[in-house]
């Protein structure tokens, strides 16, 4: 049995989805590392974390677009071997 080869949309789709997953992981593992907002910059309760949360978000981001820590390309690579 012959194994189709990958499109290139279907290329572009996992790839992006990689990207979103260390995205996603790094957000995690920032909040569980303690990294948020300085004391105080958005004050306390709900309304303090909630936009804490965005910050870690774009933190996360900004590790991402700099080159990431290597998960999405490892993702990638096992997502494609996967579908073929």
């Amino acid at each position: 049995m012959q194994i189709p080869p990958l499109y290139p949309q279907d290329s572009t789709v996992l790839q992006r989805k990689s990207v979103e997953l260390e995205r996603a992981f790094l957000t995690e593992m920032l909040r569980h590392a303690g990294i948020s907002a300085p004391e105080g910059a958005f004050g306390a309760g709900i309304g303090g974390e909630q936009f804490a949360s965005f910050l870690r978000e774009a933190q996360a981001g900004a590790i991402v677009d700099g080159g990431g820590i290597g998960l999405a390309e490892r993702l990638f690579e096992s997502l494609v071997e996967r579908a073929r």
